[in-house]
């Protein structure tokens, strides 16, 4: 068996799910707009809003606590496409996705799920690629689920319309 080969393939899937899988959540509520239907604009725009406020909440929280990553602290090399040059606390590449994920399970279980299996890869991709603690993903999948249950509320497909 080919251990090196082994490696590399493990090494790509955690630098995958860490760095590329959220853009194809973003692209899965693109097509949600494009498909026609005034409910699958109303989810991509709650989608769009859930992720934005996410977003600025999570940039906040880093400024205020400031925490380091697990590679600054642990020596090791991060695998993500980029080295993160922010803080961890929390994370918001798992905030945006579960964001992402459980605006679109409010509005349909079945499409929901499938994002919310995703933004359970992107986060474990996040620690398993030395970038975040488990608990920078947990606080920040409840950011994201907090704040797409609130951005719910109001009916943003009929002001835009």
């Amino acid at each position: 068996m080919n251990f090196q080969a082994l490696s590399d393939a493990n090494t790509f899937l955690i630098t995958f799910m860490a760095s590329l899988l959220i853009w194809l959540m973003f692209f899965g509520v693109g097509v949600l707009w494009w498909i026609d239907g005034k409910r699958r604009k109303e989810r991509a725009l709650h989608a769009i809003l859930s992720t934005f406020t996410t977003w600025l909440l999570v940039y906040i929280l880093k400024l205020l606590f400031q925490v380091s990553r697990p590679f600054e602290l642990n020596g090791g090399m991060p695998l993500t496409i980029t080295i993160p040059r922010d803080y961890s606390f929390p994370s918001n590449h798992a905030a945006v996705a579960f964001s992402l994920a459980w605006s679109v399970f409010l509005h349909n279980k079945k499409e929901g799920f499938i994002f919310i299996l995703i933004a359970f890869l992107v986060a474990l991709g996040r620690v398993l690629g030395n970038v975040h603690s488990v608990f920078d993903v947990v606080v920040g999948a409840f950011i994201g689920i907090g704040v797409s249950t609130l951005a719910k509320r109001p009916h943003l497909y009929r002001t835009i319309k």
